[in-house]
This record gives C-alpha cells, sequence and structure tokens, in this order.
C-alpha cells in the first residue's frame, strides 16, 4: 500500500471501531478509564487518536496544538466520535500537568518529539510518542534515559512492530528458517514525495504560535513549506526519508537481526530530481557494518518502481534462501541450489489501520500491567539512533566508525557534532 493511499485511509478506517468504542465506553468503570492527553493535530493524530479510541476504555480529555485551526479541526472530529468536547491548549506544558490525564500522546512534528515525552515522564505520566524518538543520536537517547529514570511506560509508534506477519517474518528469520542472514536490505522507492516549489518567507498564519512551533529549533522566518507535513524535509525538524521511513523498515530489519550497533556506517546521496527548497536527500544509500552481517539502506523519491518491482521491502538474504517482507505480506524464495530442501512460501497480510490499533493495546495493556511495550525505548532509542547515523555519516562526508559503549564516533569531531542539535534558548533537554 502507497503512503498515499495509506495516508487517506488513515481519517476513516478507523472510524466505525472508535464510534463503536464510544457506545461502550459508558460501560466502563471510571477506576478503569485511561485518559489521554493529546500534544499535537497534525495528520498523524488522527491515525493515532482513532487507534487509541477503538479501545472502550480510553478516553482523551485534552488536546493541545500551536495552531487554532488543527485545533478546532480535532476537537470537533473527537466530540463526534465521543460526543464529548476535550478541553484545550496551545502550550504541551498545559496537558501535561493535568491531573486527569494518565498518559500522553506525542504527535507533533519530529523537533518536539523529546521535551513533550521528558516532560510527561517527569510528571509521572505514561507516554505514547511518534516515531523517529528524536531529531539526533543524543536527544534519542535523553528520552530513553528518562524512560529509564522515571520508570514509565513509553511506547514509540511503529506500529509495524505490532503487525502479525511482521512477527511471523522476523521469527522464521531468528529460527534459520532461510539459513544463515549475511545482508539486510531495505528500500523505500516513494513516488508520492513531489517537488513542493520554493514559496517566498511570510507571515504565518493567523493563529498559529510561530515561535511556540519552531520550540527548540532555529529562528527562522515562516515559510509554508516548512510547516505542517514537510517540515520532515529539513534538517531543523527533521531527517528526510532516512528517519522517517528509514525508522520503519530498519525497525524490522533490527528487530530479526538482534541487538547489535554498527561498526561503521558510510552513506551517499543528494538531491538530484527535487528542485524544490527543502533540503534532505531525495536519493540516498547507506551502508552499515554491523559485526554479523551488512545492512543496506536506499531510498528514491518520484518513483515507485524499486527492486523486485515492489515501492518498499525488508530483504533478507540467507544462505539457503531470501525472505522478503512488506506491507502486503511476505516470501521466502528459495536458493537455485537449495530449493529441493527449502519450501517456499509466500503470505499476503494487508497491513491497515488494525494494526496501528493493536500497537495502542499493547501499550494500554502495559499501562495497566507495568510490562514493557513491544516498541519500548530500548528498542526505540536502537531504531532511531540506527537511523540518525546514516545522516551523520552522510552530512560528515565521511565513514564513521561507532563505538556504542561510549555512543559516540571514534576519531571525528565533525560527526560527533552532528550528534545532537543545539537548542535555541531558553529551551533545554532536560
Amino acid at each position: 500500500m502507497s503512503d498515499i493511499s495509506r495516508r487517506a485511509f488513515v481519517g476513516s478506517s478507523l472510524a466505525p471501531a472508535a464510534y463503536a468504542a464510544g457506545a461502550q465506553a459508558s460501560s466502563v468503570a471510571p477506576s478503569d478509564k485511561v485518559r489521554i492527553g493529546l500534544v499535537g493535530c497534525g495528520g498523524i493524530s488522527t491515525a493515532d487518536s482513532n487507534a487509541f479510541l477503538a479501545h472502550p476504555e480510553t478516553e482523551i480529555v485534552a488536546v493541545c496544538d500551536v495552531d487554532d485551526a488543527m485545533l478546532a479541526k480535532t476537537v470537533t472530529r473527537l466530540e463526534k466520535l465521543r460526543g464529548k468536547q476535550p478541553e484545550t491548549a496551545k502550550d504541551y506544558r498545559r496537558i501535561v500537568e493535568r491531573k486527569d490525564v494518565d498518559v500522553v500522546l506525542v504527535c507533533t512534528p519530529d523537533h518536539w518529539h523529546a521535551l513533550p515525552a521528558i516532560a510527561a515522564m517527569q510528571a509521572g505520566k505514561d507516554v505514547y510518542v511518534e516515531k523517529p524518538l528524536a531529531t539526533s543520536v543524543l536527544e534519542s537517547k535523553a528520552v530513553r534515559d528518562a524512560a529509564r529514570r522515571y520508570k514509565s511506560v513509553v511506547q514509540m509508534g511503529t506500529h509495524w512492530r505490532s503487525g502479525p506477519h511482521y512477527a511471523e517474518a522476523v521469527e522464521m528469520v531468528r529460527a534459520g528458517k532461510i539459513g544463515k542472514v549475511r545482508q539486510v536490505r531495505c528500500f523505500a522507492y516513494l513516488d508520492w514525495v513531489t517537488d513542493c516549489g520554493a514559496p517566498p518567507d511570510g507571515p504565518a498564519p493567523a493563529g498559529v504560535d510561530y515561535d511556540m512551533w519552531l520550540g527548540p529549533a532555529p529562528l527562522r522566518p515562516f515559510n509554508k513549506n516548512r510547516f505542517h507535513f514537510n517540515f520532515r524535509w529539513f534538517w531543523d525538524y527533521g531527517g528526510g526519508l532516512m528517519t522517517d521511513w528509514g525508522v520503519h523498515l530498519i525497525n524490522i530489519a533490527l528487530w530479526a537481526m538482534g541487538p547489535e550497533w554498527p561498526k561503521s556506517v558510510i552513506s551517499s546521496g543528494g538531491k538530484y530530481v527535487l528542485q524544490d527548497n527543502t533540503e534532505t536527500p531525495d536519493t540516498q544509500i547507506t551502508v552499515y557494518d554491523f559485526p554479523s552481517y551488512t545492512l543496506i539502506w536506499e531510498h528514491q523519491v518520484q518513483c515507485g518502481l524499486g527492486p523486485d518491482r515492489r515501492e518498499h521491502a525488508v530483504v533478507f538474504t540467507g544462505s539457503d534462501a531470501t525472505l522478503i517482507l512488506d506491507t502486503s505480506g511476505w516470501e521466502i524464495i528459495a536458493e537455485p541450489k537449495k530449493r529441493a530442501s527449502v519450501v517456499e512460501m509466500r503470505r499476503r497480510y494487508l497491513v491497515d489501520e488494525k494494526v496501528r490499533a493493536a500497537h495502542a493495546r499493547n501499550f494500554l495493556d502495559c499501562v495497566k500491567s507495568r510490562q514493557q511495550p513491544v516498541e519500548n525505548l530500548e528498542v526505540g532509542h536502537h531504531v532511531t539512533a540506527v537511523s540518525q547515523l546514516g545522516n551523520v555519516a552522510l552530512r560528515s562526508k565521511s565513514r564513521i566508525e561507532w563505538d556504542a559503549a561510549a555512543e559516540r564516533v571514534i576519531g571525528n569531531d565533525v560527526a560527533n557534532g552532528l550528534l545532537f542539535r543545539s537548542y535555541r534558548a531558553p529551551w533545554k533537554l532536560a
């Protein structure tokens, strides 16, 4: 399923489930309610809030956004779903400090993931935070360390971790069904990423607290391409497709291959197709040298025909067979000389918003049991940091060697300088 069709699907696919949950919500005892404060009312908030409201014990009591228009749209939608209007705020701190909030749901642009998540943990809340965990390796580490310190239940919103066919494929790789895996290839060829032009700077729209939107990011004039969805194509706020889609696909690779860190990373790419004012590469290849295998990431935009005629996939190359996995299912293709001993198999499975609801269900169960969710921050930091290291190698124009114990690049001051993005005053990373 392409991302365009996926995004279009988000707004409606879980609505019937959410309405059904709303009909049952009144039967849930007040002591069993999980009260949610939503921070960020952009596109992903629709998918995530629908996923949570698919479960009858949830209630969204307050929502926050710096854009009055987005805030009003979200309030109207949530009132229709549950028949109750949530309270509103334009500062996430007003959500975090509320006594009637148990869980903070962080659906902001990437540069605003860390601070609300950490503040919520400090206030004794549990947190569901969208991916990637942060905009840099060390910022991601800080969020993980906060989860350890405050013993919060925290889930990163990479919902493929709750997809049944992904779990099946991962287990087959781990069990040696395709033999020894020595290479994993992740790719995303996305034709929905189009040239968005180069509009001039200008005033922020009425009702937008632009200074708050920037937050810890550098002070820059307002430009509509830096705002809302396209923020991810600018280094101040995101990491391009290397982290936006890389966190999804590399996540599956690391799930199957284990908790190793790369020994070295090299990356190349640039803007070869897009002529707009965005900054991140439209084409990029990153090669990770792990202790026991090689991982390759690649992306291109304005084309949807990748290897094996797929838009995206994770490809595990084993000594006996290759396993190819994407949102439509998985298949095992035997090596020519192993066809007599390897059973070729295929499983078709459509990833839809029920998988996102299952991810929310796992988190809610862990809020109650105090167990660790499937995408806890030990996992979330690992996935985020590995993805971020691809951009560190690209932007430092070097092959970087990674010291996993020290969480630093060996002998490369330029690369180490890219492990954290300085915060604009008065914002500080706790």
